[in-house]
């Protein structure tokens, strides 16, 4: 494997990018207004008709990205189809040159990018997990945190990439370790989010005006992202995704399924996960994560909005 210390991108450089969801084609959006040629790939391609129409080109395949491309992102929705851009018959680790970097950035087990990153290892490949936090609105502003695993030169050189689509960039450590980071951050947003919907519906309930609550604890120790812009959602009845309930599910699933393996007991976290499933079997998965509080309102028979003055 080529040393990591004394990595340098090529110049001028090609990129790639596999998945044009809600957050993918955002992003995706910024590095072609800095002028990157960028070669695009998505199962659907109507969603990556807005890239397209700002220069991108269509690749057919992961396998004609990787072909195309210098350094190439992935910013897909499960596991299993990280598992099919990487190692499919038409994917990207089938048809790779030396010195290429994959950057995966959708949210995955922490075990997949060790496993990828190995992968790539015995094919002179660098590998890097990078998963995001800041939702549809981050993606849309470039105010993005992004978590960082693998090869601290590859990293630093990338850094430039990143801070194209982000405002706060932490290198973790080793292959892996970005995904652990994002798995601690989803278990702090589980816990805030129960807590939002509750006190939401507890001001309701109590007769308060809520826009007015939510200026004073705003304020206070309460203050944090999520009473800030989804809050007001929540009072506009306006559940539209920046991230769906169903990645939310699964990456509790993912968290669960590695404290189970490092032996910890996280009551709060399994208790979310329960009410999310709620909310998945009220019909709600393509909703926004703030839709926990539809099932919060079946629970209490209350349905929380803005008072009309």
């Amino acid at each position: 494997m080529p040393s990591s210390q004394s990595f340098v991108l090529p110049v001028p450089l090609r990129l790639g990018w596999i998945g044009t969801g809600v957050m993918g084609a955002a992003m995706c959006g910024h590095l072609l207004e800095k002028q990157y040629p960028i070669t695009v790939y998505s199962r659907t391609r109507q969603k990556a008709e807005g890239l397209l129409g700002q220069g991108a080109q269509w690749g057919e395949s992961p396998a004609h990205v990787a072909e195309q491309a210098d350094v190439v992102f992935t910013m897909v929705g499960f596991p299993h189809d990280v598992r099919e851009v990487y190692f499919g018959e038409s994917g990207l680790l089938n048809h790779l040159r030396s010195d290429m970097v994959l950057i995966d950035m959708t949210t995955s087990p922490p075990s997949l990018a060790v496993e990828i990153h190995d992968a790539c290892q015995t094919r002179d490949v660098h590998c890097i997990d990078a998963p995001v936090s800041g939702g549809d609105v981050g993606a849309r502003n470039g105010t993005l945190s992004i978590m960082v695993g693998g090869d601290s030169g590859v990293v630093e050189a990338l850094r430039p990439l990143f801070e194209v689509m982000g405002k706060t960039i932490v290198h973790q450590g080793r292959a892996g370790s970005g995904q652990h980071t994002k798995l601690c951050n989803q278990i702090t947003i589980a816990g805030t989010m129960v807590g939002v919907c509750e006190s939401l519906l507890y001001g309701y309930k109590a007769g308060l005006d809520l826009e007015t609550m939510l200026q004073s604890i705003r304020g206070g120790a309460a203050s944090c992202w999520t009473l800030d812009n989804l809050a007001p959602r929540i009072l506009k009845r306006n559940f539209d995704p920046g991230f769906f309930v169903d990645h939310f599910v699964k990456d509790m699933g993912m968290a669960l399924d590695e404290a189970k393996r490092m032996g910890l007991i996280l009551p709060g976290l399994a208790l979310v996960q329960q009410l999310y499933l709620a909310v998945q079997a009220h019909g709600h998965g393509k909703a926004g994560t703030h839709a926990l509080m539809l099932a919060l309102e079946h629970l209490s028979k209350v349905e929380v909005k803005k008072r009309e003055a």
